[in-house]
C-alpha cells in the first residue's frame, strides 16, 4: 500500500489555479522531494494533503485511507515551513506533547542520539522554547518527528533556518530514517540537497507535474549534471 496517493488535485485561489490536475506516488521506503518554486503551491498542496484545505477536484489517499478521514493521519507526522512550538514549554515539554499523539514514552537515549546527530546540544531541552535561536526551533521540530517514528514524515522546507553544517547533519538523519523502513517527503528548493539523498522528485511548474521520477532522470532529460541548471531549464529561466 502505498503510503500517498495524490490523484488530479486541483486548487485555486480567486482566478489564479495553483494546482491543475496534479498526481503522483510515493512508493514505501523512499525519499521523496517535492520541487518547485516558491510560491508556486507545494504549501498548498501539503496543506490539503493534511486536511487543512479543501481541493476543487481530485483525491488524496495516506496508506489507503482518505485524507479526509482523521485516521489517514495516524501513521503521519508533519513539520511545517514555519514551525512555532509554544512559547510555554520547555523543548522537552514540547517533544513529550507531540509523542502523546502517537502513544509514545519520550526516550531521553534516542533524544540525545538524535540531539547529536542534528547538532542540537541535549541540555537545551531543559530550557525555554523563548531561549532557542531559528535554527535550535527547527532542530526542535525535526527531534520530534523523529522520535515519533512514524511511517511517513512530511516535512515543508525542513532545511530553512539551517546552517550548513545542519544541513549535512539532517540529511544524514533522513537517510538514516529511510533505511530504518521509514517514508520521507518532503519539499525544498535547495536542490543540490534533493539531488543528494532523494530517490523520487516530483517537479511543479506551471501547476502541473512538469516531471517524476528519479533526479538522475530529470538533469539526463535536460542533459545537465546539476539539478539547479535542469530545473531551471524546466522553467524556461536559462
Amino acid at each position: 500500500m502505498l503510503p500517498l496517493k495524490i490523484i488530479e488535485i486541483s486548487k485555486s485561489f480567486n482566478d489564479r489555479t495553483v494546482l491543475d490536475k496534479v498526481s503522483f506516488d510515493v512508493k514505501s521506503n523512499e525519499i521523496f522531494g517535492f520541487i518547485g518554486l516558491n510560491g508556486v503551491g507545494k504549501t498548498t498542496l501539503i496543506k490539503i494533503m493534511l486536511d487543512l484545505l479543501d481541493q476543487e477536484n481530485g483525491e488524496i489517499e495516506i496508506f489507503g485511507v482518505s485524507r479526509l478521514l482523521p485516521e489517514s493521519r495516524k501513521k503521519l507526522c508533519y513539520l511545517p515551513e514555519k514551525f512555532q512550538p509554544s512559547q510555554h514549554l520547555k523543548g522537552e515539554e514540547f517533544v513529550k506533547f507531540v509523542l502523546d499523539f502517537y502513544g509514545k514514552k519520550y526516550d531521553a537515549e534516542k533524544a540525545r542520539a538524535i540531539c547529536a546527530n542534528l547538532d542540537l546540544r541535549f541540555e537545551v531541552l531543559k530550557q525555554k522554547v523563548t531561549k532557542y535561536s531559528k535554527g535550535m526551533t527547527q532542530k526542535l521540530g525535526l527531534l520530534a518527528v523523529f522520535l515519533s517514528e512514524a511511517d511517513l514524515i512530511v516535512l515543508d522546507e525542513p532545511m530553512s533556518g539551517l546552517d550548513p553544517k545542519a544541513r549535512i547533519a539532517l540529511k544524514k538523519e533522513l537517510i538514516a530514517y529511510k533505511n530504518s523502513g521509514k517514508t520521507v517527503f518532503f519539499s525544498s528548493h535547495i536542490l543540490s540537497d534533493m539531488d543528494e539523498i532523494c530517490d523520487s522528485i516530483a517537479v511543479l511548474n506551471n501547476a502541473q507535474i512538469a516531471y517524476q521520477g528519479t533526479p538522475q532522470g530529470f538533469k539526463e532529460k535536460h542533459q545537465e549534471d546539476s539539478l539547479d541548471r535542469a530545473f531551471l531549464k524546466e522553467i524556461k529561466a536559462i
